[in-house]
């Protein structure tokens, strides 16, 4: 019998510590790709926190964000109360996740996973966030005092769940995002991250048409919402959206158009108040669509957001605010990167 290689256990040392070490580069390389792709350290995605500092907060996606303010967005459109939009909002947590699904049990589709061989649309329609948010809300403001019964009563009875006590758990993230995306909250979300790569148009143009999609055209008309300067001639009753700073920035000014009614708070007079709530509910639209449209800046009253900073913060704009923007007073301004 040959006697064994001397060298044979270092050859098995040696492939045993390359291997352990090709591993730990894979791992590292992993690590590199995640934070390239993220943006890097600090918080990643979109977070929305109480207002009142109990400290509650919910975490999410740049998906998420963009689908949440499109149902807040379409709610308010409707007239609808906040109350509304926190049902709404619960519902498409626990249906989807807040993704636009392009399947589940059955024919079910879409945010809210409604189901086209049961009336509620085509499937192409249901895959249309702002439809689909439509279509629950219409069925919603059918449910005799709505916004009076308890949350998982409320969408149980649009929904028609086999499991309504699931809409439950989400109702506290439900409530803070629906206080921030009505406007209620204000400078409460932020998101933070690279901008998506996507084939979808970015800039100005592509703003304005989120915007379109979202409020509506109406609703953006009663704004008198503008794109750089001179207005840009546009189809009845579309709002000529403008361009003013390099022709990256979009201007809307605020009138409370689409925004609920309500009594004085603060001191404010109850038209103040409206302003107040539409010009935030716009602003946090903006921030909670940057990763899609690019946007890199927004400004409303006296803060502003910027992505360059990491996003995770709105700050107080002052003679030496964040790059030394102007006090933005009427009108929310979002600036986009191309």
């Amino acid at each position: 019998m040959p006697e064994p290689s001397p060298n044979r256990p270092k050859r098995r040392g040696r492939l045993l510590r390359f291997g352990a070490a090709l591993l730990v580069l894979c791992g590292v390389a992993a690590y590199l790709v995640v934070q390239y792709v993220t943006g890097g350290g600090g918080m990643r995605g979109c977070k929305v926190v109480a207002a009142d500092g109990d400290g509650a907060s919910y975490e999410f996606t740049p998906e998420q964000a963009v689908n949440a303010a499109t149902i807040a967005a379409v709610g308010t459109g409707r007239h609808m109360p906040e109350r509304a939009t926190t049902i709404a909002l619960a519902t498409a947590l626990q249906e989807s996740g807040l993704r636009n699904l392009g399947h589940g049990d059955r024919d079910s589709l879409g945010l809210f996973q409604q189901r086209p061989s049961q009336g509620w649309g085509t499937e192409e329609q249901i895959m249309d966030p702002a439809y689909s948010a439509g279509i629950f809300y219409a069925h919603l403001a059918k449910v005799p005092d709505y916004a009076g019964l308890p949350l998982t009563v409320a969408a149980q009875r649009v929904q028609r769940s086999g499991y309504p006590e699931a809409y439950a758990k989400h109702e506290r993230d439900a409530e803070l995002l629906a206080a921030a995306l009505t406007g209620r909250a204000e400078a409460t979300l932020t998101c933070a991250g690279r901008p998506e790569r996507t084939a979808a148009a970015t800039g100005p143009d592509a703003v304005r048409a989120a915007l379109v999609r979202d409020f509506g055209r109406d609703a953006l008309q009663e704004t008198g919402a503008v794109v750089g300067g001179t207005p840009v001639p546009s189809p009845s009753p579309s709002p000529s959206v403008t361009a003013t700073a390099h022709g990256r920035t979009v201007t809307v000014p605020v009138s409370g158009g689409g925004a609920r009614g309500g009594g004085a708070r603060g001191g404010r007079t109850a038209a103040a108040e409206r302003e107040r709530e539409r010009g935030w509910q716009l602003a946090q639209w903006a921030v909670a669509n940057s990763s899609a449209l690019h946007i890199q800046r927004v400004s409303y009253a006296d803060r502003e957001w910027t992505a360059r900073d990491g996003g995770g913060t709105w700050h107080r704009i002052g003679t030496d605010g964040a790059g030394g923007a102007e006090r933005s007073a009427g009108s929310v301004r979002i600036v986009t990167g191309q």
